[in-house]
């Protein structure tokens, strides 16, 4: 074998002993692996304490973020005193966590004299949360007796300056990469780089977007050209629904890539939805596993060849997911049908908004579009439309551009589904048998995916009813 990224999530190092489960992962992996890259995300809860502390400097509380930077202190101290018992490793572990915390006060304290906390302030503040971490999982793999050394992700990732959603810029992380990496790997050193985080050109820090480790590992992947990418989370694999809705929920063997790309995207949290292309165009093997039931295989993601992958529960259908915290914003009149163009100009408005869209659902006439997007940007979308169709509004060609709060998107997948008769209807069946109100519908050609749009009341409901058709047919 040659080279494995291994990624670990907020709870896989959300105290002392996960810390130490993980290094034990780590250190079973490097006789089979002659190359481990670590990839690691914040210790649980510290990025939201993180950008909390932000927020509230930003809206004057000049108290809060200090309380925040106790306890983040307490937090990692705790974890320090249970993982370095050397005195003179303790201290510097110790020196190196004040640091970060310093770094955290005094970008808060100038937030709150501005009063304003700035794309590129909240990327800078919530980075420190995995520059944390990293200190604290190499340290404990030194412990054990494995080389290990933490890097910033800054010297590594070099992204584009789109703050808090940044993009990667492939050909100079590469290099970048490889440069910093390469020459570690081959003295048997193993990184531990911190998920999440980038830099533009000129060295200013950026993020991926929450949940971005995924992403991260993907990307160094694809950099040192790995063999295979390991997704440590909390779970056994990708099951086929959240166990929280139902706990019938099981976990999945197998997957497509376009099939995990479909779950991701709709809700399932297990993996990052831009983790998926990097890997799949360079055939790089992606595998999600449980750091705390580490001999469980996990589901394997593999590459999606027009063939049914993984041997479907029932009848086609996977796994199905939710997403919440919709609106339905809905374009309609009379005047619209027959015209070209309305779709285009909709989504044009919607786009200069910078919102992507979760799901459109429209009839072959364009007499009415609707489509879906997050509550918080309801209004701005609804502006930018109702501007771009100001005149037809006015000659009332275009009736009214109406939103529908409190709506979540419910989505069946299943590569097999396009071989099997008669999915849509048993799965409309199911909902109508529990009396829930599909209030629209979404489905590809390919039938990878059917999505729905029920009431927020109707979510978990809805996702019972669809699930057990896959678990009892």
């Amino acid at each position: 074998m040659g080279t494995l990224i291994m990624k670990f999530g907020g709870t896989s190092v959300g105290s002392a002993a996960a810390i130490c489960a993980t290094a034990q992962i780590v250190q079973a992996a490097r006789p089979v692996w002659p190359q481990v890259v670590v990839v690691a995300s914040a210790l649980s809860g510290v990025t939201d304490l993180l950008l909390k502390g932000a927020q509230t400097a930003a809206d004057g509380d000049a108290h809060t973020f200090r309380s925040i930077a106790q306890d983040l202190r307490a937090k990692h101290f705790s974890v320090l005193s249970d993982l370095i018992k050397p005195p003179e490793q303790a201290s510097v572990a110790r020196a190196t966590v004040e640091v970060y915390v310093g770094e955290f006060e005094s970008l808060c304290h100038a937030v709150n004299v501005l009063g304003e906390a700035s794309p590129r302030a909240l990327d800078a503040i919530s980075s420190l949360g995995e520059r944390l971490s990293v200190q604290l999982i190499a340290a404990q793999l030194k412990a054990i007796g494995v080389a290990a050394e933490p890097i910033e992700a800054s010297e590594l990732v070099v992204t584009d300056g789109h703050f808090q959603t940044a993009n990667p810029i492939e050909t100079l992380t590469r290099a970048k990469t490889r440069g910093r990496l390469l020459p570690l790997l081959a003295k048997g050193v193993t990184p531990v780089v911190t998920g999440f985080i980038g830099a533009t050109q000129d060295g200013v820090i950026t993020t991926l977007g929450r949940g971005g480790s995924d992403f991260s590992a993907a990307i160094l992947g694809v950099a040192l050209d790995a063999d295979e990418v390991w997704i440590w989370t909390d779970v056994d694999g990708v099951m086929t629904t959240d166990p929280r809705i139902d706990p019938a929920a099981q976990t999945l063997s197998a997957l497509t890539f376009r099939e995990i790309s479909e779950l991701a995207y709709y809700g399932a949290k297990v993996l990052h939805p831009k983790t998926i292309r990097p890997v799949v165009e360079r055939g790089i093997a992606l595998w999600i596993k449980n750091t705390f039931n580490p001999k469980y295989p996990g589901t394997q993601i593999v590459r999606d060849n027009g063939h049914v992958t993984g041997r479907p529960i029932h009848g086609g259908v996977k796994a199905v997911a939710v997403i919440r915290g919709q609106t339905m914003i809905t374009v309609e009149g009379r005047g619209m049908l027959g015209v070209p163009g309305v779709a285009a100009r909709t989504f044009g408005a919607v786009a200069r908004t910078h919102t992507s869209v979760s799901l459109i659902s429209q009839a072959s006439s364009e007499q009415s579009i609707c489509f879906t997007v997050p509550d918080s940007l309801t209004s701005s979308v609804i502006a930018a439309v109702q501007e771009e169709f100001r005149r037809e509004l006015a000659d009332r060609d275009i009736d009214a551009v109406t939103a529908l709060e409190q709506v979540v998107i419910v989505t069946v997948v299943g590569a097999g589904m396009r071989h099997t008769p008669g999915i849509s209807g048993r799965v409309f069946g199911a909902l109508g048998a529990e009396r829930i109100n599909i209030i629209a519908i979404a489905q590809g050609s390919s039938e990878c995916s059917i999505s729905l749009i029920v009431d927020q009341q109707d979510a978990d409901a809805a996702v019972r009813a669809i699930h057990r058709l896959i678990v009892n047919p």
